[in-house]
């Protein structure tokens, strides 16, 4: 290196992805927690309830075993992939092989794998916005070029085939599908996902499907799957999904990508250099989640459709707050745009949030609770809660959030 010649210390690539928004706003809420204050922290996505004991019992018999404590096939054991292979035929009537299968570790993994495999630099992937804060950081990291295509609270957070047709160029390859959303909630249904996948397939694009609240759903609304429903898109799709959401296993890691063989084998390539096998013990305990019973999903979920309800109606309380009721996952998405440029009392002195970023610091900071601004998904003027923690902090949430947002002037 001549004299005088500098280099950054952090490549172009990684300087340009931004931190992950929710588990920002839930490190802070946990590190407040850890100092002593009482934080309530609406913002991370991870159900409150316990992994089910089956599955805890599981890793700790596949733990003793020695033939587990050695490397495994990068795409993952076969007795997982045949147990994920069964299970999307079971929900999903969808029938793979599991030689179609890649388990990777958790779903952001899946995520990462999947466009790095199909998008080329300049390749364009719609995303109906708002997203979860991962997709178009994965997309940018592998040349790509995100789309948002926004729908708002006044469609239910649903695109249209018309909005989708309008954003459509020479240069798109992909269309992200995501039903329950998070971070809205909102769910398609059986006749909006078919004719979003007959149109996807009439442009020869691909479809990525993530379906990792299939089984989150309330009000008899059901999850349909695109790969099911539109037949057209032929070996086009790569469906996305993992244990973390539906069994309470967001810590242990599992997630996996089904699609054509070609696909898999370039994303299984991938992992061999990136991470090797997912933890054996813990792809047992997936596989034992996935063949096991429903029963403590089922209960969870009428925990979660309670607590839906109960900060639906709080939130809704609030003047210049309107929250529509989700269908799916656990999120709510508040439109606060009602409250932006208001005046709020503070313990520095009269402030106006401009963005819902900065009504977001604004809560933390006045009473304590931790809530994602709509900055991390799409446009400002929103704000995500997850009410996947328990009644009794979310009451009290809701209620911290009611006193201070009622105060607006």
């Amino acid at each position: 290196m001549s004299a005088g010649t500098t280099t950054a210390r952090i490549s172009q690539r990684i300087s340009a992805i931004a931190e992950s928004a929710t588990l920002a706003v839930d490190a802070k809420a946990k590190a407040l927690k850890a100092a002593g204050r009482p934080v309530i922290g609406f913002g991370a996505g991870e159900p409150d309830f316990p992994t089910p004991d089956y599955i805890v019992q599981a890793a700790i018999e596949a733990a003793g075993q020695p033939k587990y404590h050695r490397y495994s096939p990068a795409a993952g054991l076969p007795e997982l992939k045949k147990a994920i292979a069964e299970k999307t035929f079971r929900d999903s009537g969808y029938q793979v092989d599991p030689s179609q299968v890649l388990v990777t570790n958790g779903g952001k993994q899946a995520v990462y794998n999947t466009f790095a495999t199909l998008v080329d630099p300049g390749d364009e992937v719609i995303i109906p916005t708002p997203f979860w804060t991962t997709y178009p950081e994965a997309i940018r990291l592998a040349g790509g070029v995100p789309v948002e295509v926004f729908a708002g609270p006044e469609q239910g957070y649903l695109v249209t085939v018309e909005q989708l047709e309008a954003a459509v160029t020479d240069r798109t390859k992909i269309l992200l599908f995501v039903s329950p959303s998070n971070p809205t909630g909102a769910v398609y249904s059986p006749e909006q996902t078919a004719e979003i996948g007959k149109w996807a397939a009439s442009k020869g694009l691909w479809v990525v499907t993530d379906e990792i609240y299939e089984h989150l759903t309330y009000d008899d609304v059901e999850f349909t799957s695109i790969a099911t429903a539109a037949p057209e898109l032929g070996d086009k799709v790569v469906i996305l999904n993992g244990v973390a959401k539906t069994y309470a296993m967001t810590g242990w890691r599992v997630g996996w990508m089904i699609g054509p063989a070609d696909v898999i084998k370039a994303a299984t390539n991938l992992q061999s250099h990136a991470t090797s096998n997912v933890s054996n013990i813990m792809q047992v305990a997936a596989a034992a989640a996935l063949t096991g019973p429903l029963t403590a999903v089922d209960e969870m979920k009428v925990a979660f459709d309670r607590r839906r309800k109960a900060i639906v109606a709080g939130l809704n309380k609030i003047d210049g707050v309107e929250c529509p009721t989700p269908t799916g996952a656990f999120y709510v998405y508040a439109d606060v745009r009602g409250l932006l440029g208001k005046e709020f009392e503070t313990s520095n002195g009269p402030v106006r949030p401009a963005t819902s970023a900065e009504l977001a610091a604004l809560i933390l900071d006045e009473v304590e609770v931790a809530v994602v601004p709509g900055e991390a998904f799409g446009p400002s003027g929103y704000v995500r809660l997850s009410y996947a923690l328990g009644d009794d902090d979310l009451a009290e949430g809701v209620r911290r959030i009611q006193e201070f947002l009622g105060k607006a002037k």
